[in-house]
């Protein structure tokens, strides 16, 4: 008989926290920052910081669930305080990137760049000699 997708799903979580040397916390938490990171990168409009946040939340959400279904399946008592702990350290840095990222430039300018953008961004000088122009 097959082996239910959950411990399918929990012996792979063991095989890559053994074989990269992390804890199933941190695993959460780079799972988590790859999977903002990944949504951002690929949904840079409007609505892709939302859409990022959702998909962690998602990714949390049903990782937890397995993992309570492995509980069940095995007999193991289920604690929904560790549960909770890890969906709330999961959504924790990408919520704070989501906050933090409006905040930060788009795109560096230096001072080569303000000259060829427009009239919007004109040094002094040049509005000076437009204004004696006009």
């Amino acid at each position: 008989m097959a082996e239910p997708f959950p411990i399918w799903f929990s012996d792979a979580k063991i095989t890559l926290v053994a074989a990269t040397g992390l804890t199933r916390d941190a695993l959460h938490i780079y799972a988590a920052l790859g999977i903002f990171i990944l949504v951002k990168l690929v949904w840079r409009g409007r609505g892709g910081t939302v859409a990022a946040l959702l998909l962690v939340a998602a990714a949390a959400l049903a990782n937890e669930w397995l993992d309570h279904r492995v509980e069940m399946l095995q007999k193991i008592w289920c604690n929904d305080e560790e549960h909770w702990h890890d969906i709330w350290n999961t959504l924790f840095w990408p919520v704070v990137l989501a906050v933090v990222l409006p905040w930060l430039p788009s795109s560096p300018r230096g001072k080569d760049e303000t000259a060829e953008t427009g009239p919007e961004e004109m040094s002094g000088e040049d509005a000076e000699r437009r204004l004696e122009q006009a």
